[in-house]
């Protein structure tokens, strides 16, 4: 029987991870699998080594504080896949985790396939990295068109496959009526996948909460957590004494309430995109400790944090990051854009425009055709 290691670091790389190994599962059912994974790629069945969190670490001084716990979980779960001893590790995401786990795995034991999906954003910055690559990942799947040319002038393997959050396939319909009394308007909010995030996020967008509900009596403010952070949410709504709010972590439902909202506040990241391709405007939210900023700042070549804005070369989804991200800029501006229908209508239709090139309607199959044919 042939083996995958499946290698993620954070919800988003499982999110991502689960919808290839589904295809695969469906195509190939000789395939013996382990993980560090996720609720996603347990659904489907496949054990994970250790709980995703305790590899899931924010910001670059939260990354410096945990320097010796992070090197004793590499340097185990590097042990754990020698032992599994996979034809294939498929590593997702989080490349400061997962690349830093391939490239020992392919030192001890060259004859495993190394295959990441979401390659390393280069195009934002640390460039130099492609070069790095090349001595440890035998082929590298690209989320965006635009990366390809980085790996081909090193002679990396790489594949473009697009974004599978785009693909649009589900079939099973939800009706969300049912859930959402009495209430015609929603509005999805994104507060974050990791805890780190929840923490300075969640004060501001309960504040944001407050202000809207002095100017709008119709809206029902729904919440998208992950499974494990839903219970901390929804304690928190129920002590504010909110009567038009709610937290949902069940996938299928958070994806017909996201295609019902009339509005969306997300942090920045992975789920502006499927934002997006549910032809919702938003507004992106980001705030980090400033010694994390600084760096960042330092680093990164690009104007923009979100990928739409990024590939636009200008500002389509508005963006409050930093001393911006508060309360009152995040009203003033959700408050602007609702009353102006022209400007909701144009961040649409832009948006549209940028993420059709992004897709390929067969990401995840494309994805799984190349693990399969890896063996």
């Amino acid at each position: 029987m042939k083996k995958i290691f499946i290698l993620t670091g954070e919800p988003s790389g499982d999110k991502l991870a689960s919808k290839v190994i589904s295809k695969l599962k469906n195509s190939n059912t000789d395939i013996e699998y382990l993980s560090v994974g996720g609720e996603h790629l347990k659904a489907l069945g496949i054990k994970s080594l250790y709980d995703l969190k305790e590899v899931t670490y924010l910001g670059f001084t939260k990354v410096l504080f945990n320097i010796f716990k992070i090197k004793k979980k590499i340097n185990e779960t590097v042990d754990k896949i020698i032992e599994f001893n996979p034809d294939i590790l498929f590593s997702v995401d989080s490349p400061d985790f997962t690349l830093r786990v391939a490239k020992k795995v392919k030192k001890i034991n060259s004859n495993i396939k190394t295959i990441h999906f979401v390659a390393p954003q280069v195009w934002i910055w640390r460039e130099h990295r492609v070069k790095h690559l090349k001595s440890f990942l035998d082929h590298v799947l690209l989320l965006f068109p635009f990366e390809k040319k980085y790996f081909d002038e090193e002679n990396i393997q790489s594949t473009f496959t697009g974004h599978p959050l785009l693909e649009d396939k589900e079939k099973d319909k939800i009706d969300v009526s049912q859930i959402i009394k009495n209430h015609k308007k929603i509005i999805s909010i994104f507060p974050g996948s990791r805890q780190s995030e929840i923490n300075v996020l969640l004060p501001i967008l309960i504040d944001f909460v407050k202000m809207m509900n002095e100017k709008y009596k119709d809206i029902f403010f729904v919440f998208h957590p992950t499974s494990e952070h839903n219970k901390l949410i929804q304690a928190r709504l129920i002590k504010e004494g909110f009567k038009n709010c709610g937290s949902i972590s069940d996938e299928k439902i958070k994806s017909q309430i996201l295609k019902s909202s009339i509005f969306a506040v997300s942090k920045s990241g992975t789920i502006s995109l499927e934002i997006c391709n549910s032809m919702v405007p938003s507004i992106i939210i980001y705030k980090m400790n400033s010694i994390n900023f600084f760096i960042v700042k330092m680093l990164v070549k690009v104007k923009f944090a979100n990928i739409i804005n990024i590939a636009a070369g200008e500002e389509i989804i508005p963006e409050l990051l930093q001393s911006n991200c508060n309360a009152k800029n995040i009203f003033n501006n959700v408050s602007r854009l609702l009353e102006d229908q022209n400007s909701l209508q144009k961040q649409i239709n832009n948006s549209q425009e940028i993420i059709s090139k992004f897709k390929t309607d067969q990401s995840s199959e494309i994805a799984a055709s190349i693990l399969s044919n890896s063996f």
